[in-house]
């Protein structure tokens, strides 16, 4: 279906939830913004805020509800609703963990003392692929013998649980510490293991900026060789606070790799992320291009979105060129069934696209 065609058809449904002062969402200028994630994931921005929190909540789960319902949209994912019910630890406690002391905001993140090395991977844009490329550098990395943590910072459309089939699983809470749920050789925690499938995430900046400081500070990672975070498309609340965290009396991240799409339009995003994570002083490891091309049954490539469009970005940043991804239409298949692939294949063609660009990140 083409995506198009899609968000007319998510638009019409949200047109038909009326308020009851009179019209529609789409009519009374409720509805922000609609994206779609090729993995058939919608995110509705509406404008809910000014609303009485009962009123507000039942229009965000009607909108899920209504999204949800149009063919082509696997999950749908409700942001900018009412502010939450306030939690016993306020923003630094988002999560609602019992744990008091530990649920206070550190300026060092002590359980991240142990961990060599914490890579952001991040986009301009969502819908680029970007928790596929996590994921998959996290196995491959895990392959090669290293202890990988993997962290899902997306609060408002979690894709872990997911991608690893661990929807309905939740972690244990042990001596005041979430555990990692331990899938596939990787140490995960999402904010999708946390809160219901069903239930919209609708949290203002403060409370976003405390649940993405817990998902480090209250969780129990251990001893890890790399750690990989998943995080939001663009620029906002989450990068800020991967930003301003340290750990053992340094900045939290010692780089970012970013992922884009061949096209302009992602391009213009990419640049505009990196701009982003330079002026916070975090470097630039590299660029990867997802979705770079189609093979055909003769061997050539079909470039759907564009020819080296992420490459030349690379050149443009003065930032390393980590290679590309092609379009494997297996690798979505297995990512929304839930089963990865399996890295200790060797000819494995989806394996085999994941380690040469991991190898690369790890020589640089």
């Amino acid at each position: 279906m083409p995506p198009q065609s899609l968000m007319f058809r998510i638009r019409a449904a949200l047109k038909t939830i009326s308020l009851p002062e009179g019209g529609d969402l789409v009519g009374t200028g409720r509805v922000r913004d609609i994206s779609v994630s090729p993995a058939g994931v919608a995110k509705a921005d509406l404008k809910l805020d000014d609303l009485p929190p009962q009123l507000a909540n039942d229009l965000a789960a009607r909108a899920k509800t209504s999204i949800e319902a149009v063919d082509g949209v696997a999950r749908a994912v409700i942001i900018g609703g009412p502010p939450p019910p306030q939690m016993s630890g306020g923003h630094a406690n988002a999560l609602g963990l019992t744990n008091k002391k530990q649920a206070a905001i550190a300026a060092d993140a002590e359980t991240l003392r142990d961990v060599t090395r914490i890579i952001a991977v991040a986009s301009g844009k969502g819908g680029v692929g970007k928790s596929t490329i996590t994921l998959n550098l996290a196995l491959a990395a895990a392959a090669r013998g290293l202890k990988v943590g993997l962290i899902d910072a997306d609060i408002y459309g979690p894709s872990l649980p997911t991608l690893l089939g661990l929807n309905g699983v939740k972690p244990d809470f042990r001596e005041g510490r979430l555990q990692p749920l331990m899938a596939h050789g990787l140490a995960t925690m999402s904010i999708g293991y946390l809160v219901e499938e069903q239930k919209a995430v609708a949290w203002r900046g403060p409370m976003v900026m405390g649940a993405s400081r817990q998902l480090f500070n209250d969780v129990d990672w251990g001893t890890l060789d790399l750690m990989l975070i998943d995080t939001p498309p663009g620029t906002g609340d989450v990068h800020l606070t991967l930003g301003q965290m340290t750990r053992n009396g340094r900045p939290l991240l010692d780089g970012t790799v970013i992922v884009s799409t061949p096209q302009e339009l992602a391009l213009a995003d990419v640049r505009r992320g990196a701009a982003f994570f330079r002026k916070v002083d975090v470097p630039i490891l590299g660029v990867i291009e997802n979705m770079a091309y189609l093979a055909q049954a003769d061997g050539s490539k079909l470039h759907l979105f564009g020819d080296g469009g992420a490459r030349r970005a690379a050149q443009d940043l003065e930032a390393p060129f980590l290679g590309e991804i092609p379009i494997l239409p297996d690798l979505r298949a297995r990512c929304d069934a839930g089963t990865p692939v399996d890295y200790s294949l060797e000819d494995d063609e989806i394996a085999d696209s994941f380690r040469k660009v991991f190898d690369i990140l790890l020589t640089d």
